[in-house]
């Protein structure tokens, strides 16, 4: 199996919990010396390098079959979290939907086949709660982890009878880099809450074993996902709220 994005945080978490059950683990990072460091701990294969480019994605690919002859379960978990707003530097909003969605779409382009071949395979989407709902103060993020779900939702819809499964992991905060680079306002929003990487890692598991599409280490995400569907104006009026309360109390 894959982890993408598996030098620190949720991925590392996902290799090491993949590895103590048994897996044959690649661990891949930008950060070679981290993704090194996590494979040696687990008893895995590091092979750092880009994980989203389309070049990237191949090498990786084709150095995992390399090793193992092929893939059973990939999980894309690298991401990005820009900030900003409608006012962003393209730049920003170009890494967000390269590493956050495209990543996704090449991955699944060049597993597919094999998978479809032998009728089986499983994909894992680290989305996050923002392709559930939103993210205040982070455009690029909560737009492009909304595209991630909505691919996510594709494959399942479009594979499932085919023995492809598809696991979107939608987790609020997390103590990880993404959540320290967030400040004050991602500490205010979602620091109370915030699980470690392992717990996040332990509940895909239980969400693997029990056949689940929709992964949400924080249960009650399904709570505000249900009222931004039943009452989005009402929803909507209570995320402003807490954008003039925290977010601009920040600034």
């Amino acid at each position: 199996m894959v982890v993408t994005g598996a030098g620190h945080g949720i991925g590392a978490a996902l290799a090491e919990a993949f590895a103590a059950g048994g897996a044959s683990v690649v661990v891949n990072d930008l950060d070679a010396e981290a993704a090194a460091q996590v494979a040696a701990r687990i008893g895995a294969v590091a092979l750092p390098g880009d994980a989203a480019s389309r070049e990237g994605v191949a090498a990786l690919i084709e150095g995992a079959r390399a090793r193992f002859g092929g893939i059973d379960v990939y999980c894309a978990n690298a991401g990005v979290a820009p900030g900003g707003g409608a006012d962003a530097p393209e730049a920003l909003w170009s890494a967000a939907w390269e590493v956050n969605v495209m990543a996704h779409v090449r991955a699944a382009e060049l597993l597919l086949p094999e998978w479809l071949e032998r009728g089986e395979g499983r994909f894992v989407a680290t989305v996050s709660a923002a392709g559930l709902l939103t993210m205040l103060g982070s455009a690029p993020y909560s737009v492009s982890k909304h595209a991630a779900l909505s691919f996510a939702e594709w494959l399942a819809a479009t594979y499932r009878h085919r023995g492809v499964k598809v696991h979107a992991l939608c987790p609020q905060g997390v103590r990880t880099r993404i959540l320290e680079e967030a400040g004050a306002v991602g500490e205010a929003l979602m620091g109370a809450t915030a699980l470690e990487p392992a717990a996040v890692a332990e509940e895909v598991l239980r969400a693997i074993e029990a056949e689940r599409f929709l992964i949400l280490p924080h249960p009650e995400v399904a709570g505000y996902y249900a009222a931004r569907a039943t009452d989005p104006d009402g929803w909507l009026d209570a995320m402003n709220r807490l954008q003039a309360k925290v977010v601009e109390g920040l600034a």
